[in-house]
């Protein structure tokens, strides 16, 4: 006896037509509900602005009822009172000339007189025959943007005022690592300038002009130098330098001695932490007559140059010398030069020599020493301070090039009968390409 149809089970639909099914009845909502109750503000106006339509959905945001708003309030009535404004003089033009306009951030006016941020997109609706009819407006709560927008602005000013504090900072510790004035020798022209390359950053390049009494009769240090690195370790470093150099002075003005003194205390340095060193020259100068003698040593720092007063320029022919700390039992070698009356001795730190260029022959795009001996050649013969202001005036004409800082120190013996030049106090300006330290 065979089984009646009912009796046999249902087969079971494919996924693929349960799942139509499903997506079916959710797609079957009521449009007069999407439209009420959608995420968003939905308002269409007549094209005088009257209001012809409006959702739940802005009436909540609002406070108002249908009633207070239809055929009785314009859009613009809406608005506060830049809004107003800015609705009728630029947005109703523009809605007029191309039709619509997108991501407008306005206010509006709720009905207990608070406001609300909004987003605002409107299209002009037009008929067959292309005639507009009205303005279909689409409005979206912007309270957590703007809400953002405060909060990210609040944060920016909080790190602006924190960088204005970082580059106080920066500047007074950079000045308490050079000199604030060079002293006035009798006979000599002394002038230096530094350049900092970033406003955030301490840079690690020193130079130094100080009396050594301990010697027989009265004679000047002076030294120039830049240290590995940026920043507070640099700083440190720095620091320890200028000290070590000042006080090996004082017991043994003999340059190479005192960068063999510098040169233990950093190689101590070197093995115990970060690989500490740095480039130096150092030199005396004692009175001779109508001008100076000055002994030198360098350790892996570029050799200075000399500018005679007969108007030739060039690079002190002098060894090398290592670099300062990353050795032990280094050995270090001078160079006597005298400056005789209107010569000027030229020491510089590799910022100037490294800035990118245009249009220089060195291959490397660098500034190069090639170009820097011709500029002196240009100079020659000078005084300390016309030199150094033109080394000014040729760092601010490489610009962007800059992009380390720069030390120059110069010294020069005054003609006879000539005033020595003393420095000025540095001023209390930020550091950084539009704000150097100003020259000593």
């Amino acid at each position: 006896m065979g089984r009646n149809q009912r009796d046999e089970p249902a087969a079971a639909a494919p996924d693929g037509e349960t799942d139509y099914a499903v997506f079916s009845s959710l797609l079957e909502d009521n449009a007069e509900d999407l439209y009420e109750n959608a995420p968003c503000g939905y308002l269409s106006t007549l094209l005088d602005g009257r209001i012809a339509k409006i959702n739940k959905t802005l009436l909540n945001w609002l406070g108002y009822t249908k009633d207070e708003l239809v055929g009785r309030r314009s859009f613009s009535d809406l608005l506060n009172v830049g809004g107003k404004l800015y609705y009728e003089t630029h947005l109703a033009p523009l809605l007029s000339m191309q039709g619509e306009v997108g991501g407008v951030a306005l206010e509006l006016r709720a009905a207990d007189g608070t406001h609300l941020p909004v987003l605002v997109t409107s299209a002009v609706k037009t008929d067959d025959a292309g005639e507009p009819m009205l303005i279909r407006t689409t409005i979206f709560d912007a309270r957590d943007r703007r809400a953002y927008e405060r909060e990210l602005l609040r944060a920016r000013e909080e790190g602006d005022r924190e960088r204005a504090r970082l580059q106080d900072l920066v500047v007074t510790l950079q000045r308490s690592l050079l000199p604030p004035v060079l002293p006035v020798v009798p006979g000599l022209d002394a002038a230096a300038h530094y350049y900092a390359a970033s406003s955030d950053e301490l840079g690690g390049d020193f130079y130094d002009l100080f009396p050594l009494s301990g010697l027989v009769g009265l004679s000047w240090g002076l030294f120039l130098g830049d240290v590995c690195g940026k920043g507070a370790r640099a700083a440190a470093l720095t620091s320890l330098i200028r000290y070590t150099l000042r006080t090996a002075a004082v017991y043994d003005g003999d340059p190479a001695t005192v960068l063999g003194t510098l040169n233990s205390a950093l190689h101590e340095q070197y093995l115990q932490d970060d690989r500490s060193f740095c480039t130096v020259i150092f030199g005396l100068l004692r009175p001779d007559g109508d001008g100076f003698t000055v002994t030198l040593a360098r350790g892996g720092h570029a050799a200075p140059l000399l500018m005679r007063a007969d108007g030739t320029a060039d690079y002190l022919s002098m060894p090398l010398g290592p670099l300062i700390g990353a050795w032990a039992d280094v050995v270090f070698t001078t160079a006597t030069i005298r400056l005789h009356p209107g010569d000027t001795l030229l020491l510089f730190t590799d910022g100037l020599t490294e800035a990118r260029a245009a249009g220089t022959t060195d291959p490397s795009g660098r500034y190069g020493d090639e170009a820097l001996r011709a500029f002196c050649r240009e100079l020659a013969p000078t005084t300390a301070a016309a030199a150094v202001t033109a080394i000014i005036a040729l760092l601010d004409s490489l610009g962007d090039g800059r992009q380390d800082d720069t030390a120059v120190l110069a010294v020069g013996a005054t003609p006879l009968g000539a005033t020595p030049l003393g420095a000025t106090p540095l001023r209390a300006t930020p550091l950084g390409p539009d704000n150097p330290l100003p020259s000593a």
